[in-house]
């Protein structure tokens, strides 16, 4: 009875000695960020700077898997049923915000199935036009949408991403009425203004700021309260005419729903030191944003807050999912 005691005893010092994650082996292979988007978008923009940061500093490499698809969903899907192990990350964005609210029949949900790990980019909406546009400023744009109902078209990323909301934010606050055409994503969506296959769109200052630089898209205002530091010539919609028109396109990193607090919170803080370093604050200025400071909890706040705007901007323009 005594030695059997002494086995129970010994084996239940074991089960409570070994923990259920290495922390401190973690990572031990590579890890996975999935960007629901296509390549050469806004997302991408910031993801594959940011995977190659964490590469260096985690000693392992960070893969950026796109999987894109209905407006970021589905690749949000995908991240949803990833396992829970701390080695796959989603790079979720505003996008995802406005998903509850436009499309019906989500398999997941982005506030209870994910961890908001924090927010790592940030850079404002900019209203851009093809260069074959006859107008050059946001006044110009207004009166030509207003004395042309339903002729000017605006092109999105998809429906219900951020472009095609703050499109319809637009037509609510400017009073005009324009033609939305969804693409697959920020790329294509971008080279067919830049072929004047759409007149107009609202994108991420990311995605279009070396397109802005070429001339090859003409940049109309920024949705911010004040101008980009890395554009300080683009004036912000309020000062080019239309007050209160803001925009901002936000990046933020999570964690499937059951990963191991010491991983969510090792890559926490991997990102903040990541955001420090100097490399990505140049490439963060370039592409127009600044360096978010998030705690977890002030992240799952912001996205409750973005997730209600929205709703309201789909319920007041009365658009759903085809």
């Amino acid at each position: 009875m005594a030695r059997r005691f002494t086995v129970v005893a010994v084996l239940a010092g074991l089960a409570c000695a070994g923990p259920a994650f290495a922390a401190d082996a973690w990572p031990s292979k590579p890890v996975v960020l999935i960007v629901p988007f296509p390549a050469g978008g806004g997302t991408d923009t910031f993801a594959r700077p940011l995977a190659q940061q964490l590469s260096a500093q985690l000693g392992q490499t960070v893969v950026v898997d796109n999987r894109g698809g209905a407006g970021g969903t589905v690749g949000a899907a995908i991240a949803a049923r990833a396992a829970p192990d701390g080695y796959t990350f989603f790079m979720g964005s505003a996008h995802h915000a406005i998903a509850p609210s436009f499309y019906k029949g989500l398999s997941y949900d982005i506030e209870k199935d994910f961890i908001p790990v924090t927010v790592v980019a940030q850079p404002p909406q900019v209203i851009v036009a093809s260069p074959a546009a006859s107008f050059k400023d946001l006044k110009g744009m207004v009166a030509y949408a207003r004395s042309n109902s339903g002729k000017l078209n605006f092109g999105s990323a998809g429906n219900g991403t951020t472009h095609h909301l703050a499109g319809e934010l637009f037509k609510l606050q400017s009073k005009t009425d324009m033609a939305h055409v969804p693409y697959t994503g920020a790329g294509p969506m971008l080279l067919a203004l830049m072929g004047d296959q759409v007149n107009v769109a609202f994108d991420g200052l990311g995605s279009s700021a070396q397109h802005i630089r070429s001339g090859k898209i003409k940049a109309i205002a920024v949705a911010a309260p004040q101008r980009s530091a890395a554009f300080p010539d683009i004036p912000t919609a309020t000062e080019a005419g239309l007050p209160g028109y803001e925009v901002s396109t936000w990046y933020g990193i999570f964690a499937p729903k059951g990963t191991p607090k010491e991983a969510v919170d090792r890559m926490g803080a991997e990102l903040r030191k990541a955001l420090d370093s100097p490399e990505l604050k140049k490439t963060w200025l370039a592409n127009g944003s600044d360096t978010p400071r998030y705690t977890q909890p002030e992240f799952a706040s912001y996205l409750q807050s973005e997730v209600q705007r929205w709703r309201k901007v789909s319920q007041d323009a009365g658009v759903k999912a085809d």
